[in-house]
């Protein structure tokens, strides 16, 4: 019986999701209130300031992302037809490829919390791409998540653990490659939802730069350290498929692709120098959470985005319909974060994942891929998801015999696969694309990657354990 009321503000908030009868927000609003009856019963200690306390960690904890995705909208507001034309209306496969696993992939492993998401949604509608396919495609972006953001994530997670993160983030790598590899078949699968046929040369092609991904992030961690395998991974083919799909002309043809990555370039660097200052001023206001640095890719964002709007015409202007865009999203990310502070603050999350396990008996290391995945979907972010059942699972993994890398390597990566997935990060395509998309129709598609997560971390498991 106590599961089962624990478990019930999950369960409705994935009702009330697939049935498409309520929106991001009053689903999780109507989760909320089903908590509270598990929070009352779980939580040895009185509720209301329990409540309070965790509202306003979660607050904090929201204001990172939220803070990123609103200067990503910020920074794309600036550079947004710089350079030269706008992207072409042609929904050509490599465009969208390049869109979506590439450029978006790259944002992402620079900025990380879904902006690259904001950047490939941004690009795909401008071909024309619209509805559930055009937010899945857009979605696919976030299959670097460990590595997003430079790795907070990873970090964090290998700090709880007491593991090398470098040593944790290098076998996450194996099951994420291999999951790039997938993501040919899903994207052409949504491609064929979208109307756009994928020519079998292409699919060659793609495959090709995907293989390409995979080799270089695995090589990655033996010669650099783990925060920049993301970048690496993507940034490399990036600049080779940008080069096939538009070569510079001539020597203004030269100065117009400088003019076009300049922006782009100059915020890695930025970002890549602040993640230098190791000792930089921080705003910690819990002692247990990671702290708001003076140098966090939100303020790097925002004083870039806000240096290259100075230059544009109506930068006010601009800037207000930019950040508008961003409101509704930012509600449903606050909101999904304060749900998930409140079942992991009372014990409800860890006390459903143990409860999972012993249930399983032989099988518990298999529940570890699924636990992950669940955990992200429900945090929304690989910080979320790791700092919340990273633990669990490595005590899970130590008691099953596994080799002590592999639970926590496996919840790294399962969670942030399903981070990339989550209610809010699904919450916040649909509120951008603003044209009727519900998360059930983009989880509907997106059903073959969630697959293949699961199943990729149960050969882990089956090879490794």
């Amino acid at each position: 019986m106590m599961l089962l009321l624990q478990a019930a503000p999950l369960l409705l908030l994935v009702a009330l999701l697939l049935s498409g009868r309520a929106g991001p927000v009053p689903a999780v609003l109507a989760a909320l209130l089903a908590s509270l009856p598990a929070v009352v019963a779980t939580l040895d200690a009185p509720t209301l300031p329990f409540l309070a306390e965790e509202t306003l960690r979660g607050a904090f904890l929201a204001l990172k992302p939220i803070a990123v995705v609103m200067g990503g909208l910020l920074f794309h507001a600036a550079v947004s037809g710089r350079g030269g034309a706008a992207a072409p209306a042609d929904p050509a496969p490599r465009r969208i490829f390049v869109a979506s696993l590439l450029m978006g992939g790259f944002m992402e492993s620079v900025t990380g919390f879904a902006v690259g998401a904001v950047f490939a949604l941004s690009a795909i509608r401008g071909m024309g791409l619209r509805g559930a396919p055009a937010g899945a495609m857009a979605l696919l972006s976030l299959t670097l998540v460990p590595w997003g953001g430079l790795g907070p994530g990873t970090s964090l997670g290998a700090a709880l653990t007491g593991l090398p993160a470098q040593q944790v983030a290098a076998l996450t790598a194996w099951p994420n490659a291999a999951w790039l590899l997938l993501m040919g078949p899903v994207l052409w699968r949504l491609c064929s939802a979208a109307g756009v046929a994928v020519p079998a040369r292409e699919k060659a092609v793609q495959m090709g730069v995907l293989l390409a991904m995979s080799g270089i992030l695995l090589a990655s961690h033996a010669l650099f350290p783990f925060e920049v395998a993301g970048i690496l991974a993507t940034g490399i083919p990036l600049l080779a498929m940008l080069y096939r799909l538009d070569p510079p002309r001539g020597a203004e043809g030269w100065r117009r692709a400088f003019r076009s990555l300049a922006p782009y370039l100059l915020l890695t660097a930025a970002l890549l120098l602040a993640r230098s200052w190791t000792t930089a001023p921080a705003w910690t206001p819990y002692a247990d959470l990671p702290g708001f640095p003076i140098t966090h890719v939100a303020v790097v964002l925002w004083l870039v985005a806000g240096g290259l709007m100075l230059h544009r015409a109506e930068p006010l202007a601009r800037g207000r319909t930019a950040l508008a865009r961003g409101l509704r999203p930012a509600l449903a990310m606050l909101l999904y974060v304060v749900l998930a502070r409140w079942m992991a603050g009372a014990g409800i999350a860890g006390a459903l994942a143990q409860a999972a396990a012993e249930g399983l008996g032989p099988a518990a290391p298999y529940a570890v891929p699924v636990l992950g995945l669940a955990s992200g979907i429900v945090t929304g972010s690989n910080v979320g998801s790791n700092a919340a059942l990273m633990p669990v699972q490595a005590a899970l993994g130590q008691a099953a015999g596994l080799p002590p890398l592999l639970a926590p390597a496996l919840h790294n990566f399962s969670g942030a696969a399903g981070a990339g997935m989550s209610f809010a990060g699904t919450a916040m395509i649909c509120g951008l694309l603003a044209d009727g998309a519900r998360p059930a129709q983009i989880w509907r598609l997106l059903a073959p990657s969630l697959a293949g997560v699961v199943l990729l971390g149960w050969a882990m498991v089956a090879l490794l354990g």
